[in-house]
This record gives C-alpha cells, structure tokens and sequence, in this order.
C-alpha cells in the first residue's frame, strides 16, 4: 500500500496518533481526593505564591506546544488550520519518541500575525516551550522574534533552524567521508526561505565562507 494511502488507513484506524496519559493512578477515594479536591488545592496555592512552581508541579515542566496556522505546510502551501493538524501531530510524535517531551498540537485558524502571536500569548501559562511549525514567510520572522521578546519561554521555529541544525550535521558529515574542509567547501542552497535563509546563515556561523543562494529567479 502507498505509504499515503497507509497514513489515512492508519490514523483512521486509531483517531490520530496521539492520546492524553496520566502518571498518577486513581484506585480509591483517597487518591480522588489527591489528584483533585481538595488536594489540588495546596498546589494552587503553592503556585499562586511563586508561579515558577507551576514547572514543578504541573505537567507544564515538560510540555511543548507545536503551534501552526497552517499557511505553508510542507510542500502542499496554505491549507489552513484543520489541514495542518496531521503535521503538527506527527511532529509532537516526533518529540516524544525520540526526546520525552510531552507535546500539544495547536492550530490556529488565523493568517494574521498579530492574531496568532497573542493567541500564544494567553496560552503560554501551560508550557515550557513553543515550537512554531509551517507559518509562511516572510511573516515566520515577526511571530518567532515577537514570540521570543514577549513570552517568559521559549521559542523555536522549527522550519528555521530545526532544518538548519539538520542541514549542517549533514553537510559536515558528507564533507569528513570526502575529506574536505567546511570552511574552503563550495556550497549551493536551492532556495532562500525561512529554512535556506537559515541554513545559509548556520553554515556561515559555522566556518563556510563558499556559500551560494539559489531563488526562482536566479543566483541571489
């Protein structure tokens, strides 16, 4: 089966690929009373005190959400919200398979920067990082370094420098099995995105100096 035609059998099968779990088991009334009232009430008040307990005590110490208005999503473009939603679930998979870290897909159904960076805004109390994920460019630039001014977590955009960390690891790899140096190695990046942008810019950090960027129109 096409591993497309598979993907929608799969998700369809098991109503996507993520499920909510729990830590604390309930087997009686004492732990009823434990995990919500009226135990719950002394950590309200602990973090009421100092809200940096709400990171001890809270499954906020290890949540992240994937956030996306779905407006340049892979390579399928604008989709919208509802249609990235897959991506930004398969992406919280990734986070938790290979890192442990606990993640929540959030799609937002706006194009308006401003709209998207305040709906982060108001919803920042419930984790500890925000992974912005498919937001088109040129306006990825704004929500990340707006995002990265005015929240107390945070900030990575994915498709920035996810792909750049990625790109380089790869690059210097290929460049030790052929016994060539970063720094005299002649390098071509097809396309100056909010992903090649970056890559240019990590390789340049790192030590290439030999950097071409390639657009529709030409060498840039």
């Amino acid at each position: 089966m096409d591993v497309r035609e598979l993907a929608v059998q799969k998700k369809r099968e098991l109503k996507g690929f993520l499920t909510v779990g729990t830590k604390y088991e309930l087997k009686d009334a004492h732990d009823l009373s434990v995990a919500y009232t009226p135990g719950v009430a002394e950590p309200c008040l602990r973090i009421k005190d100092n809200e940096a307990e709400s990171f001890e005590l809270t499954c906020r110490s290890n949540m992240v959400a994937v956030v996306s208005d779905g407006t340049r999503v892979l390579g399928l473009g604008d989709i919208g919200a509802a249609a990235a939603l897959p991506v930004m679930e398969g992406k919280s998979l990734l986070f938790k398979k290979f890192g442990d870290v606990d993640c929540i897909p959030l799609v937002v159904d706006t194009k308006d920067a401003d709209t998207l960076i305040n709906t982060v805004k108001l919803l920042q109390k419930n984790f500890a990082g925000i992974n912005l994920e498919d937001i088109s460019s040129p306006k990825c630039y704004e929500v990340e370094n707006r995002l990265k001014a005015e929240l107390e977590i945070p900030v990575f955009h994915d498709d920035q420098h996810g792909t750049a960390i990625a790109c380089l690891a790869g690059v210097k790899g290929a460049l030790r099995l052929v016994k060539k140096d970063l720094a005299t190695a002649k390098i071509v990046v097809n396309g100056a995105g909010a992903a090649g942008a970056n890559i240019a810019r990590l390789l340049y950090l790192a030590g290439a100096r030999d950097i071409t960027l390639l657009v529709s129109s030409g060498v840039l």
